[in-house]
């Protein structure tokens, strides 16, 4: 009876775990952000879900990026804005989080910090500060955007002070490949720069759904912290 019993649990502990690694794998998958990048839209802290099947499936929609797929499946190009989570041509195992700026054929260039595609600047009108406290609880004040992109509109980070990526030259966005940036401009390491550079469609992991969970200065473990450091506005909040 005992022994039967066993089985029978041990069979019950397979199943969950495969209905685990589907959902992850062709629906829904967790990821949380380490650090600034994308701000203000995401910040360091956030627990996020990323959508799996928005632009169809390949091996790295597979945990570990298991080489089950051999070529990408149902694939469809992101929109130009879109939020999203890719595998780092440098590895193909390190996630990346970005906004999609270029789709192939698109060119791009920064001229004191203004994006121009297809040469036209992308419309941006500074708003009201963005404002933090960093983890020696000391105010931070950074010039914020609004970004007027493909019907989209989203808000970045950008110092009056020019920076080595606010002026490049002409970027030409190969075929099957996307340029990405974060949000937060000064404070990224996207396509501007070799690593990453341009990203493969077939790295796509998947689109920025929408943050369960988020806290402030504090790990995820660190539970005693959770009343004073959890985000509560941000939680269950579209990412857009």
């Amino acid at each position: 009876m005992k022994k039967s019993s066993t089985i029978d649990s041990i069979k019950t502990i397979i199943i969950a775990i495969f209905i685990a690694v589907l959902i992850r794998s062709f629906f829904a998958e967790p990821f949380n952000i380490p650090s600034g990048s994308m701000k203000p839209t995401l910040l360091v802290g956030d627990y996020l879900f990323v959508k799996k099947w928005e632009y169809g499936y390949s091996k790295h929609s597979l945990p570990f990026s298991l080489p089950i797929i051999n070529k990408r499946i149902l694939t469809k190009v992101p929109e130009r804005g879109d939020v999203v989570v890719f595998k780092t041509p440098e590895d193909n195992r390190t996630d990346y989080i970005k906004r999609v700026i270029g789709l192939p054929g698109d060119t791009i260039k920064l001229v004191n910090g203004v994006v121009f595609l297809n040469n036209k600047s992308i419309s941006k009108i500074q708003t009201d500060d963005f404002i933090e406290n960093n983890k020696d609880n000391k105010i931070i004040q950074s010039n914020q955007y609004t970004e007027y992109l493909n019907n989209k509109n989203y808000l970045t980070l950008d110092t009056n002070d020019l920076g080595i990526a606010d002026n490049t030259n002409t970027y030409t966005v190969p075929d099957n490949h996307l340029f990405v940036m974060g949000d937060n401009r000064d404070n990224s390491q996207d396509s501007r720069f070799m690593n990453p550079g341009f990203i493969p469609i077939d790295n796509l992991v998947g689109k920025a759904w929408f943050i369960f969970f988020s806290l402030e200065n504090s790990r995820f473990f660190e539970i005693w912290k959770w009343p004073y450091s959890i985000r509560y506005e941000r939680i269950f909040s579209k990412i857009s």
